[in-house]
């Protein structure tokens, strides 16, 4: 119905799921992951950040807040599917979908707080954010499809290439995860890191990175081998173009000492990079719309009718 649009609402959740990202980081690069002490309080005697908690407190309760956001969106979201016309199951399940992560997600952000930021539950609480994005964006796009069966636009091992380079995608975000629980920003002065070596996982992260912008170059040109449509070589070289630019940030983040700016830009950059390779998964086919069921054809127009009247005059026979 025009006033609950699906379309924008998916696309705003999608947003705030990225944002959740940069807010996640705020946190822990300001040093308030522990700004409210204990969960679902966020301090023994109040559900709220008080005075004395200050600045920290602040931002950690912030960042709190964003989930009754990204609810309210999800809730708004299901609300929209269900009342479209016609209804289409699978915007209605990718949007319950949205919705169901996001108490889980709040519970995982609890047991980070009573874990005293433990690394490797920190990293669950983000790898959780980039399920939530990817179904955000599979909501996104489906309101632009129609419900016919999907068709691929380009030849099947291309359509094996972006899977590789998909699950690459999700390795590179893997490995960004333990680099970071190794680092210096915990979220706290107090946290323990995962205990493995920031040089030698760092360079592991950079080897798949290349790996991945190899597998992207290759892409794209079997995609302009094959001529594929224009829209799934423009997702491939937005994708380069989004990874160039978080490797550049990558390296001088490293070289740099990890300045807070630097990795708070590199998070956005990761929550880009995935929605960018997702955009391209999903520029290599598409949904036509259902052909609609032929229509009846029109009833003949009835014959003259006929009368039983003998003719009044006789037939005139021939001359001979």
């Amino acid at each position: 119905m025009r006033f609950l649009p699906l379309r924008p609402l998916a696309l705003a959740s999608l947003i705030a799921n990225i944002a959740l990202i940069v807010t996640g980081a705020a946190v822990r690069l300001t040093g308030s992951g522990l700004g409210c002490p204990t969960w679902p309080k966020c301090t023994d005697a109040s559900y709220t950040t008080t005075a004395e908690m200050g600045v920290h407190g602040v931002i950690e309760f912030g960042n709190r807040m964003l989930t009754f956001v990204l609810g309210l969106l999800a809730v708004l979201c299901v609300l929209a599917a269900l009342v479209e016309k016609p209804r289409r199951r699978s915007t209605v399940l990718l949007s319950v979908a949205v919705l169901a992560g996001i108490p889980g997600q709040g519970v995982i952000g609890g047991i980070t707080v009573l874990t005293k930021l433990n690394p490797w539950v920190v990293g669950l609480h983000f790898l959780l954010s980039i399920g939530l994005i990817a179904l955000a964006y599979f909501l996104w796009k489906r309101t632009f499809e129609g419900d016919g069966k999907p068709v691929d636009l380009v030849p099947r091992p291309l359509r094996h290439l972006a899977a590789v380079l998909t699950a690459t995608s999700v390795a590179v975000i893997a490995m960004g995860v333990v680099v970071t629980g190794s680092g210096p920003h915990a979220g706290d002065q107090n946290a323990k890191r995962n205990g493995l070596d920031p040089a030698t996982v760092s360079q592991a992260h950079a080897d798949v990175v290349f790996l991945f912008i190899g597998l992207t170059i290759a892409l794209i040109f079997a995609l302009r081998a094959v001529k594929a449509p224009r829209s799934a070589n423009r997702a491939a070289l937005t994708l380069l173009a989004i990874v160039l630019g978080q490797g550049v940030i990558g390296f001088v983040q490293y070289f740099t000492h990890l300045p807070v700016i630097l990795v708070g830009a590199h998070m956005l950059g990761a929550g880009l990079v995935w929605t960018g390779t997702l955009s391209v998964w999903w520029s290599l086919r598409t949904r036509p719309a259902l052909e609609q069921a032929p229509t009846s054809p029109a009833a003949p127009s009835p014959a003259p009718a006929t009368t039983d009247v003998a003719p009044t005059e006789e037939p005139v026979p021939a001359q001979r």
